[in-house]
């Protein structure tokens, strides 16, 4: 999790732009697609949507992708359409407003139970930020949460933008009982030496069920040795750059560690990619819709910098309650309920989709 503000929006699925010279015609945003030999989700998002940013369909498809650096022939996957909906199916926001009648109907208890505190931070757009509805992403997924599966519980969300705060501060003593939302590592992976961050996030707090998987990708200069990495271990010696304040657990996972890499942490994904450029790291390690997004912002293409197609990363992101707090795990059980319908009914893609069509109309609105 960050511990400061990014200055760009990640470019979303709704940043459409026209196919680009040559795209395969069957390539169309509001379509099913299915994969060929030779096709990365960054080929395809390229074809669809003029951007390498291909977290948008993997979140569209996220049940039937266990590996976004690795497809299947013959693989359908729905393209998002133009307002986030899938092809052939209810937009997002016909689906909320359903979704918000239908619990608008439950019955609220009589009995009296304080609010649930929440606590998120700006600086992580679209995800955790007042500058969106609901406070973005994660923030809307939470308290939409708690009024879904039966769950009629109140709630209060504070923005405390220094995120590092929120578990060494916060949530141990008391002053919030969930904070929207961090990485959380397999602690069930005892395979390599835990840092005293993924010992504290396993053992100190109770995590949700997975909200939401971001997907990493790892970038060179498109001469670099590390660009033909087809394995982590091809990355050992080399040096690496990763914003400071972000989790370390997922490079940690694939074996890359500061025994064998050294690591470099800018503040910032546009800072990453210059000491790429610069020769001050030959690999930048972060998010791939903030790569095409800082990539577009800093006016770079595919010929200055490009994504390995082989290596890549998945971090999941749950909400966090502290264990010395007496309702830790009540609290997060009335959340996975809620987020399980959610991702049953369809409300979890709807309001990941209808926050990122709000995130790019604002964007073409400051470009304008």
């Amino acid at each position: 999790m960050f511990n400061k503000k990014l200055k760009k929006a990640v470019l979303s699925a709704t940043a459409l732009t026209a196919l680009s010279a040559g795209a395969a015609a069957a390539q169309e945003a509001c379509s099913n697609y299915t994969v060929q030999d030779g096709d990365t989700l960054a080929t395809i998002a390229i074809a669809a949507y003029g951007t390498s940013n291909y977290q948008p369909i993997f979140n569209a498809n996220r049940n039937a992708i266990t590996n976004p650096g690795s497809l299947e022939n013959g693989l359908v996957l729905a393209l998002p359409c133009e307002d986030g909906s899938l092809p052939n199916g209810q937009s997002a926001q016909e689906l909320i407003a359903a979704e918000e009648k239908r619990a608008a109907s439950v019955k609220r208890s009589n009995v009296y139970a304080p609010p649930i505190k929440m606590v998120a931070g700006n600086g992580w757009e679209p995800f955790t930020t007042e500058d969106l509805s609901g406070g973005g992403i994660m923030t809307r997924l939470a308290t939409t949460s708690l009024q879904r599966a039966g769950n009629s519980r109140d709630f209060s969300v504070s923005f405390v933008d220094d995120w590092s705060s929120h578990l060494d501060t916060l949530l141990p003593l008391g002053a919030f009982d969930i904070s929207i939302a961090w990485t959380v590592p397999d602690c069930t992976n005892r395979s390599y030496e835990w840092s005293a961050e993924t010992e504290a996030r396993c053992t100190q707090f109770v995590a949700s069920v997975p909200v939401y998987d971001i997907v990493g990708g790892f970038f060179t200069l498109p001469e670099s040795e590390y660009a033909k990495a087809t394995d982590f271990s091809d990355l050992e010696g080399s040096t690496i750059c990763r914003m400071a304040g972000w989790s370390m657990v997922v490079l940690e996972e694939q074996g890359l560690n500061r025994e064998n890499t050294t690591v470099v942490q800018p503040n910032s994904a546009r800072d990453c990619l210059d000491a790429v450029l610069t020769g001050t790291a030959d690999v930048a390690a972060f998010e791939v819709d903030l790569f095409a997004s800082t990539m577009k912002d800093m006016g770079l293409t595919s010929a200055d910098i490009v994504e390995n197609p082989y290596v890549s990363t998945l971090s999941s992101m749950s909400f966090l309650a502290h264990r010395t707090n007496p309702f830790a795990r009540e609290y997060i059980a009335m959340m996975n309920k809620g987020l399980i319908e959610m991702r049953e009914s369809g409300e979890w893609y709807a309001i990941i989709s209808d926050t990122l069509r709000e995130q790019n109309e604002k964007l073409n609105a400051a470009s304008n």
